[in-house]
């Protein structure tokens, strides 16, 4: 699915929800109409993404239980949409998962940004541990393996379940320092009875942060991109935490971002190749071309 069907289906999804909020009675044929999709269209939202509500058909017209009428907020009615388009997206998505989603609680627990998914089957069950030990705020212990090396941690913070570009991530803290960690990694989850007091400013970390990357240490980066591709950076973020800072006469931009890790930035110039050059720090143009220039030499295995 395409993000522009993507796009209409949330939309739909949410007027309907709204509609059924308000305590309306639907008619399949209407909303088919008003919509400008078939009849079995609506008939899926209704009996197949809206599985998980408390919906009652009386004479062909749905409408939603009465002790539930009004008790979404348009944040939750976005949301619901949004879960309901892309079911795959949430390896716990069960009947008992959705009914979850009225929680504010659970909400908080996970952090989606963007709209592709990785296959956790067989580790669902992990998943809804680290969803309860983020809420209750219950330290947590496991096995990460990173590379061949396994490393045992305890007494981390779980702050969010948090999904980038499709893959799931832990971000926690560790000693006071918050690091990310890879879901899919984690092995022999130990959550704790042991609370801790949740820091406010983590979460707002999490939500503004476009990567990975947590660190104090922070790097502006500056590019310079060409007019061939400044019409693709102009109309969406391409970048971790990219802020346009000039347009140039030839129609091309100086664009910058602050950074926990080059790495954040690397990928993308390498992307778009040739027409973006890092302008600072220095060096850090050159080293990456030495980069592709040991991997266009390096022995090819076959």
């Amino acid at each position: 699915m395409d993000q522009r069907n993507h796009d209409t289906l949330v939309y739909r999804l949410a007027q309907i929800l709204v509609k059924l909020n308000q305590g309306e009675s639907l008619d399949p044929g209407d909303l088919a109409a008003e919509f400008g999709v078939n009849l079995r269209t609506i008939q899926r939202d209704l009996n197949e993404r809206f599985a998980y509500l408390p919906i009652t058909k009386v004479n062909g017209r749905y409408r939603l239980d009465a002790t539930f009428l009004g008790k979404l907020s348009t944040r939750d009615i976005e949301r619901f949409a949004s879960l309901a388009g892309v079911r795959g997206l949430f390896p716990s998505f069960s009947d008992d998962f959705l009914r979850d989603i009225f929680d504010s609680q659970i909400q908080s627990a996970l952090l989606v940004k963007g709209h592709n998914y990785e296959d956790l089957s067989g580790k669902e069950a992990q998943f809804r541990e680290l969803e309860r030990a983020i809420v209750g705020h219950r330290r947590v212990g496991f096995r990460y393996l990173k590379g061949e090396v396994s490393k045992a941690y305890r007494d981390l913070e779980p702050y969010k379940l948090l999904n980038l570009k499709g893959i799931w991530y832990l971000a926690a803290r560790d000693a006071g320092k918050l690091k990310t960690f890879a879901f899919t990694r984690i092995d022999g989850l130990l959550v704790s009875e042991d609370a801790f007091e949740p820091d406010p400013s983590v979460d707002e970390t999490l939500a503004k942060e476009d990567g990975i990357w947590f660190t104090e240490d922070r790097t502006e980066i500056v590019l310079k991109i060409s007019s061939e591709v400044s019409g693709y950076f102009k109309r969406r973020k391409l970048i971790a935490n990219q802020v346009i800072q000039m347009e140039l006469g030839d129609g091309g931009l100086i664009v910058s971002a602050v950074v926990g890790h080059p790495n954040q930035i690397v990928p993308v110039v390498r992307y778009w190749i040739p027409y973006i050059r890092i302008i600072s720090p220095d060096g850090l143009q050159a080293e990456m071309e030495r980069g592709l220039a040991d991997y266009l030499t390096a022995p090819k295995v076959r």
